[in-house]
């Protein structure tokens, strides 16, 4: 029998893919605390505005708001400490190389549960200008207008 949680997203950032062209994915564990881990199972984090950061051979995931418990005590947590992800060495060797060289950020883009572990998926991504935004807004459009027609053609 499959846990209710197995598999589930408790946070998806949205605004990634529309303000980011988003490279190579990766995942990683995160170190957190008691109260943060039933707060993220609540459904209580977000991802908007966070980012991840090498630091020390370290990568750190920053800004990511997890609300404190409903039923916690003075032992809460701080809703936006830094908090380690947990990564194999040679992929944080990898990381600091595109992110420092050719100007990557990290951008994580969901937390879901994994065999009964917390886990961040980000991404390596470069940021989008205005105009490259209205062009995949256009490109999302056009698709979706495409799309319509052929439903349109097959049902006459």
């Amino acid at each position: 029998m499959q846990n209710a949680f197995e598999n589930k997203v408790f946070a998806f950032n949205r605004a990634a893919s529309h303000n980011y062209f988003l490279f190579d994915r990766y995942e990683a564990g995160i170190a957190l605390r008691g109260t943060e881990v039933k707060s993220i199972r609540e459904g209580r984090a977000n991802l908007k505005e966070s980012y991840a950061q090498v630091k020390n051979n370290e990568v750190w995931l920053l800004n990511c708001h997890i609300s404190p418990y409903s039923h916690g005590n003075q032992q809460n947590h701080d809703p936006l400490r830094a908090r380690k992800l947990l990564l194999h060495k040679n992929e944080i060797r990898r990381l600091i190389g595109k992110t420092v060289e050719r100007g990557f950020t990290l951008v994580p883009l969901q937390l879901y549960l994994k065999k009964g572990k917390i886990k961040c998926e980000f991404a390596l991504a470069k940021g989008k200008h205005t105009h490259d935004k209205r062009e995949t807004l256009r490109r999302k459009e056009s698709d979706r207008e495409a799309r319509a027609a052929m439903r349109r053609r097959g049902k006459n």
